[in-house]
């Protein structure tokens, strides 16, 4: 069994990112900058944005936080979003969800301008993604995708399943792993909620990317030997032996699992920092004019 070290992999290409970032400022005179926006006061939340804005440091990017109370109106952030739109200083823009069940979640990526959506949700940038053409990809299938290339896990002609539709993570996802390049041209099986022998179709997977919101949902019943697995699960489970008072789990059984795969990533350290990789790269895309001119 091999751990696919998502934090090293992290590190690795934000020292990248870091030497082209201090080249463009040399000759711009300017820095890639994010912006994230947080409404109302999730632990969960704060910390992903906490982590975006040390990142962001890291690789000598600039970065603002917009913090908004729970009960702000659809309307008011939406003009906040439109403000941000027009500021020719911020090159990429996100806003963190979950937001207050009062807003439409859709109305609010639909307001972000698509130039600087790099999370990649607009409708705009996904509908270049599943045409094959340049575009944002979303933050998290962006950072799976970097994390196989870079483990060298050959996708090409293998049985990919991805367990969850969501249109953060499980949906993008199954588009990138069919499309017609060499870094996938997978055959891929998306499962839901509704997906009948689930247990079946899963332990056929030579690929198998877990991203149902489950803990621990998946057990080695759903994993045939040799499988590479990725966890895209995130779950606080307490503990009270934690200064936390917590820590995480994913949504596979790791130590269950992980003696049958020939490739795995923890929960922690593994699918996590790749995320935020994924959507610094594309502030710097969106920097470079690499997708819009």
């Amino acid at each position: 069994m091999i751990l696919i070290d998502g934090k090293e992999i992290s590190n690795q290409i934000k020292s990248e990112i870091a030497n082209e970032v201090r080249k463009l400022r040399e000759d711009s005179g300017r820095t890639p900058h994010l912006a994230a926006i947080l409404v109302g006061n999730d632990p969960a939340s704060e910390t992903y944005v906490s982590n975006k804005e040390k990142a962001c440091k890291e690789v000598g990017m600039s970065s603002s936080i917009y913090k908004m109370p729970s009960d702000i109106t659809e309307e008011k952030l939406i003009e906040t979003i439109d403000f941000i739109n027009k500021d020719e200083e911020i090159d990429g823009l996100i806003v963190q969800l979950p937001i207050p069940k009062h807003i439409s979640v859709n109305k609010v990526i639909e307001s972000i301008n698509p130039r600087k959506d790099v999370d990649g949700f607009h409708p705009v940038n996904i509908g270049k993604m599943v045409l094959g053409q340049a575009s944002y990809l979303p933050a998290t299938p962006f950072g799976i995708s970097m994390l196989l290339q870079r483990s060298n896990i050959v996708t090409e002609g293998k049985h990919c399943v991805i367990v969850g539709r969501s249109n953060i993570v499980g949906t993008p996802m199954s588009i990138l792993m069919s499309r017609n390049h060499s870094l996938a041209n997978a055959t891929v099986t998306l499962c839901h909620s509704k997906t009948q022998h689930l247990t079946e179709i899963c332990s056929s997977a030579d690929i198998l990317i877990a991203a149902i919101g489950k803990c621990e949902m998946i057990t080695a019943d759903y994993v045939k030997k040799g499988a590479t697995v990725i966890d895209v699960g995130m779950h606080r489970v307490a503990d009270a032996s934690k200064k936390s008072g917590f820590r995480l789990k994913g949504d596979v059984k790791f130590d269950e699992v992980a003696p049958l795969c020939e490739y795995i990533t923890p929960v922690p350290g593994g699918v996590g920092p790749m995320t935020i990789v994924g959507l610094i790269m594309n502030t710097l895309k969106s920097f470079k004019h690499d997708i819009y001119e």
